[in-house]
């Protein structure tokens, strides 16, 4: 469809002053991709290259939240993955559709960890994905890769494990949160049924099993693996105790 020139140009200054895209179309009834492309255009006319903004703390040097970074960690490396290719670029969180307080939560740890890029829910079937838009979220998850996470080898850099050191217990909410949850077994004794509170975290990773099972010593919570069949998956606390330092710390999904 062809645009009045008139229209383009006056599109063309309203861009160069800094009105965004949308508030451009909306005025002019044009249609978004147009703005875009005009914009895009006259970039490239004035040899100007176009270099989106970014608050990323590991390209500018901004302070990061680091608690909140080692939440979203283990979320990450939970229920996390990133696409990074043309035109794709998030960071992605699934969350049950049911534990609408971990949805908030997700979103809330994207956003406080990096401001600038856009945070948006998608609903699918059963579940809710997080999405956060940007080309970053590499620079701060350098587990990214080609594969799922449990058939590579998952390693934190060193000033990852800085900050998992520093908030261990954020890491482990993050883990809890997204691969894990808290029960209530029951047993029978003397034939008196009894019920007790227990934790779970399951991942096929190796990696990212030895990652919970380091920090749950580190804070000084013993832990058990529990088989399912003959793979190893479920890592489990089970003493009162423990498990009273978790309800602290970590506490239910809600």
């Amino acid at each position: 469809m062809e645009h009045n020139p008139a229209i383009r140009e006056q599109a063309v200054l309203l861009l160069r002053r800094g009105v965004t895209n949308r508030a451009v179309a909306e005025n002019l009834g044009v249609p978004r991709g147009t703005v875009g492309w005009w914009r895009h255009q006259d970039r490239k006319s004035r040899g100007e290259t176009y270099e989106p903004l970014t608050d990323c703390p590991r390209c500018t040097g901004l302070d990061l939240d680091r608690p909140t970074y080692a939440y979203l960690l283990g979320l990450y490396l939970g229920d996390g993955h990133i696409i990074s290719k043309y035109k794709q670029h998030h960071l992605s969180i699934f969350c049950d559709a049911t534990w609408v307080g971990l949805i908030d939560a997700a979103e809330e740890a994207m956003h406080l960890v990096m401001r600038i890029p856009r945070v948006s829910r998608r609903q699918r079937q059963g579940c809710v994905e997080v999405q956060s838009h940007s080309t970053h979220w590499t620079c701060l998850f350098p587990q990214h890769g080609p594969g799922k996470k449990h058939e590579r080898r998952i390693a934190l850099e060193g000033w990852q494990q800085e900050i998992v050191d520093a908030h261990p217990w954020a890491f482990l909410r993050g883990l809890i949160h997204s691969d894990g949850c808290r029960v209530t077994n029951w047993t029978v004794r003397n034939g008196k049924r009894y019920e007790y509170p227990r934790y779970f975290f399951t991942n096929k990773s190796d990696d990212i099993r030895k990652l919970c099972t380091d920090t749950l010593t580190k804070v000084g919570v013993r832990w058990t693996v529990l088989a399912r069949g003959s793979d190893p998956f479920n890592v489990s606390v089970a003493r009162k105790d423990c498990v009273a330092l978790m309800d602290a710390h970590i506490g239910p999904k809600y």
